[in-house]
């Protein structure tokens, strides 16, 4: 008895430890420069709708349910899908547009784990007719499902969706 007492109290400050050490928040962006002036690229930007025309996931599913509410492109309209394993399901709500700079949504993921991100789009003129486009996302990881961060790179798992979905946006942006 007292063998399996050591064993639990080692077990349980193992987790401890890990929790402890375990990234507490990620971070993941990627940026792209388009060759279009800014205000055209961002109004395509602040559009819900229009991230199916260049988005890693649609790709992924073309088949995925969609329902948009609101208004599309003003804070308070909210993109839901629900896909295949790849996507999952999930929903994009706007909550702040800074026009020209700056859009701000929150991704409420429903499967295959619940979990909340902030996600933001930037444009940032470079000349007369070219355009920074930077696309990331950040959140916090939670005691325990933050130790499975110590064996998971978050920039790894999405960065590359990341850089391909602005790809997408450089060519269809610059047809």
């Amino acid at each position: 008895m007292i063998i399996l007492l050591y064993i639990l109290a080692a077990i349980v400050f193992i987790v401890l430890i890990l929790g402890a050490i375990a990234p507490k928040t990620y971070n993941v962006s990627r940026s792209i420069e388009i060759a279009k002036p800014k205000a055209q690229v961002f109004e395509n930007l602040r559009f819900l709708k229009n991230q199916d025309a260049w988005s890693p996931w649609n790709k992924k599913d073309p088949n995925m349910e969609k329902k948009f509410t609101g208004t599309d492109g003003e804070v308070g309209a909210v993109s839901y899908w629900n896909g295949n394993k790849d996507v999952g399901e999930g929903e994009q709500e706007l909550t702040k547009i800074i026009d020209g700079e700056r859009i701000e949504s929150q991704l409420r993921f429903l499967k295959p784990w619940k979990s909340t991100s902030d996600a933001y789009i930037t444009t940032e003129q470079i000349d007369d007719n070219a355009t920074k486009v930077t696309w990331g996302f950040s959140g916090k990881n939670k005691f325990p499902t933050s130790i499975f961060m110590l064996f998971m790179n978050m920039d790894k798992a999405v960065g590359g969706d990341f850089e391909e979905g602005l790809s997408s946006l450089k060519e269809l942006m610059e047809k």
